[in-house]
């Protein structure tokens, strides 16, 4: 599958950028109802994975599309690190000393009627390749798969979506279920296990 597979009208991506948005008309940026998407690789051990930045590009794609969210002219960074990086960022965050397979970190948003010409930042997600190897192959699921899932939930953390609670994690899932099913992946959370 390529990288814009469900949209053919669309340019091929370029390292890191997000095949969305056709980046000028006539020196000027076009605004877009998707994200714009940066994918940073900061881990060497992605590169075994050369269709990673395709992969989180369709599902934050398709979950800006099925969320019922304000996310045009919208800006977002997934990092994909390793698990030290990870650790890192989790015991400097969450005080949690031990690495996760996905990490949210939503921005501040502007005050209300702030002016800004510049596009509103969501915030960052980052995904440690080791740990989701791993889960990969102990659930035997196909790698893409869930790094999609990963990515999906990363951003739906970004616009505001939660499990703490029973209830918003239900809906969570259910949002998720909902979106992967869009992209032809089967449901993560069939054998009962919930994200952390």
């Amino acid at each position: 599958m390529t990288a814009n597979s469900s949209r053919p009208d669309l340019p091929p991506a370029g390292r890191g950028r997000n095949p969305n948005i056709a980046m000028q008309t006539a020196g000027t940026l076009v605004s877009s109802v998707l994200p714009l998407t940066e994918v940073l690789v900061v881990a060497d051990c992605w590169q075994t994975e050369p269709e990673a930045e395709a992969v989180i590009h369709r599902a934050i794609n398709a979950a800006a599309e099925i969320a019922d969210a304000d996310v045009g002219d919208t800006e977002l960074a997934v990092m994909l690190t390793d698990d030290a990086g990870i650790r890192t960022l989790n015991s400097n965050w969450r005080g949690i000393d031990k690495p996760t397979n996905v990490l949210s970190f939503p921005a501040l948003q502007p005050a209300a009627g702030a002016p800004t010409n510049a596009p509103r930042m969501l915030g960052d997600i980052a995904i440690a390749y080791e740990t989701t190897r791993k889960e990969a192959d102990d659930e035997e699921k196909p790698f893409d798969h869930h790094l999609s899932h990963l990515a999906v939930h990363g951003f739906l953390h970004l616009i505001g979506y939660d499990h703490e609670k029973d209830d918003d994690a239900e809906a969570m899932e259910d949002l998720e279920r909902e979106i992967l099913a869009q992209l032809g992946i089967p449901d993560p959370y069939a054998d009962g296990e919930r994200m952390d």
